[in-house]
């Protein structure tokens, strides 16, 4: 039987969901009793988690805690995927005036903005530094992917951004990574710009495109 210790949750996050910030009287116990992991860096812990959230956890087979976040994350990006679409698309001011008051999209004028602030708080959200028995615990040696943060929304690794977007514009997946490996992950926005043009565009001409990106880059 494992003992799964309290872990110290600040007074603002009482009965807060650790991986998304929703409130949640659920807690997620990590390892479960099933599922002995003889090289976990921390203590067994139980912290708070929501129904959502508690759910995906449970399905992670990983080796600790933080690992954990990156899998919960990476699925609350999938689920809230058509949400975060409304802010790539759309901005507060431009759905505002999109004339959509009437007719069938007129609900959506009203609620998508703000499905999309809520989809983007809860991805964003990156809980509170774990402590049990008043030590706190050093995520260093977890071996998680780093964040990419983009566009006001924090993915869990730059995978994540390029599929949200590849699938959103129609992009090709791999020649978005190509360009990339050209450009740089800090000129993401440049990247999506450049492949958006290319939309339609046949190997060939992808390919020459690409070249010609790489020879502006290395000048």
């Amino acid at each position: 039987m494992v003992n799964h210790l309290i872990t110290e949750t600040p007074f603002a996050y009482r009965f807060i969901c650790w991986f998304c910030g929703e409130p949640t009287n659920k807690t997620f116990s990590f390892p479960q009793h099933s599922n002995y992991i003889p090289d976990c860096v921390h203590p067994p812990m139980s912290i708070y988690t929501c129904a959502e959230c508690l759910r995906w956890a449970n399905a992670a087979h990983e080796d600790n805690i933080w690992q954990v976040r990156f899998v919960v994350k990476k699925a609350l990006i999938n689920h809230y995927k058509k949400h975060l679409a409304i802010g790539i698309n759309w901005t507060k001011k431009s759905l505002e005036e999109s004339g959509f008051e009437q007719g069938n999209f007129a609900s959506f004028q009203k609620s998508a903005w703000m499905m999309y602030e809520i989809a983007r708080d809860r991805v964003n959200f990156s809980g509170w530094p774990i402590e049990i028995n008043g030590n706190t615990l050093d995520s260093s040696s977890a071996f998680i992917t780093q964040p990419f943060c983009f566009d006001g929304v924090e993915y869990p690794s730059i995978e994540q951004a390029i599929n949200q977007y590849a699938e959103n514009f129609s992009l090709n997946k791999h020649y978005l990574k190509q360009v990339l490996s050209v450009v740089g992950k800090d000129n993401f926005a440049l990247a999506i710009r450049f492949c958006r043009v290319q939309v339609g565009a046949t190997p060939q001409e992808r390919a020459s495109a690409l070249r010609m990106l790489s020879v502006d880059y290395t000048n």
